[in-house]
């Protein structure tokens, strides 16, 4: 089969699983299933720009074909001979476009694709530099998710006295959040002379980034035996409420030992929902990893596990130089880099995991 019409074949299987997927939405069954309602409806939202080129490429063959017919009418002049082919020159280079980028839609789609994240960032070796690090890199993303629309609140953020972190947590809401931020996952490392420094030596220090889809109720299950929730009174920032009602919640998943915990708000009860939803991410994300690391060609992939041990990215003072480690990208300014410019990593990622997959499709 030529390579045309096997893309051709793909292309029919990829749209007829996705009309077995809208018809099984108006199901009886599926109407009454809140959980399968929530399934099929991410897979339709994936596929819909699989569905959209495959209209755009119906269209543009049919285009092609009628020009074809109004050439070969012996009634025709020579002004509708000479539109004709003009229309079937613009729709053969609109076919030969969709055909281009039909192959990356083809691909089997991130389960995770549209969901909103959740990104915690923790300082690793290097003492209060690496603080510093992580709190720059943090800010960094929030001004970044802002730049694209995106919704950001911050759930959880512990501050040292130098003005770094100790650790902080933001939800980020918005169409792409996942597809973008799922590249910071992993070790980022900084190179440069801190502030405290007065011997003008280079430090080496660390932050640690995890990136996780926000499970959604619908998602994971968690049985009330699996859970033990303890209350007690809030501590630090807060106002006045906040020590003086018993509204921080710590929850302890007993099959796993992942414990999360949550002071933020003064409700004890938004501080469990809070908490609930960190903890199936959590579980959800775990699962995954030992899905990834079961999967040889996955521990083989470029752009790595996303697991939190693994160097990806180093940010280098003295050269001005930000290196990704996965594809050896470089860029040459790390202020602008900090200051929210992620967009070149996260293409050249993209796009280099692409033509990964389908080198090995």
């Amino acid at each position: 089969m030529s390579d045309s019409r096997q893309l051709d074949a793909r292309l029919a299987a990829a749209l007829g699983a996705r009309a077995e997927l809208e018809r099984q939405l108006v199901l009886p069954e599926s109407l009454a299933d809140h959980t399968v309602l929530a399934r099929i409806g991410r897979e339709l939202a994936r596929t819909a720009p699989l569905a959209e080129a495959g209209a755009q490429l119906e269209a543009a063959r049919r285009r092609i074909s009628e020009a074809r017919a109004l050439d070969a009418d012996p009634e025709a002049d020579a002004e509708m001979r000479a539109l004709a082919a003009a229309d079937r020159a613009a729709a053969e280079a609109a076919e030969r476009e969709i055909l281009e980028r039909l192959p990356g839609l083809l691909l089997d789609p991130d389960p995770n694709d549209g969901r909103d994240i959740l990104i915690e960032v923790r300082p690793g070796a290097g003492g209060d530099e690496a603080g510093i690090f992580a709190g720059e890199l943090f800010r960094a993303y929030l001004r970044y998710a802002e730049r694209q629309g995106w919704r950001c609140e911050v759930v959880t953020a512990v501050d040292t006295a130098v003005g770094g972190i100790r650790e902080a947590v933001v939800e980020v809401v918005g169409d792409g959040a996942w597809s973008a931020f799922k590249w910071e996952a992993g070790v980022h490392r900084i190179q440069r002379v801190p502030a405290t420094e007065s011997a003008g030596r280079i430090h080496t220090s660390t932050a640690t980034v995890v990136v996780l889809p926000i499970a959604e109720a619908v998602d994971l299950v968690i049985p009330e035996s699996d859970l033990r929730i303890d209350v007690k009174r809030a501590s630090g920032h807060g106002g006045q409420g906040v020590n003086t009602t018993d509204s921080a919640v710590r929850i302890t998943h007993l099959p796993s030992g992942t414990v999360v915990e949550m002071q933020d708000e003064r409700s004890q009860l938004r501080n469990k929902e809070k908490g609930l939803a960190i903890l199936r991410s959590r579980l959800l994300a775990a699962e995954e990893e030992r899905r990834r690391s079961a999967d040889s060609r996955a521990r083989k992939a470029l752009i790595g596990s996303g697991d939190r041990s693994e160097k990806i990215r180093t940010y280098n003072g003295p050269q001005n130089r930000v290196t990704d480690h996965r594809i050896g990208f470089d860029r040459f300014d790390v202020p602008g880099v900090l200051a929210g410019d992620f967009a070149p990593f996260h293409e050249a990622l993209a796009a280099a995991d692409q033509a990964a997959r389908l080198a090995g499709d």
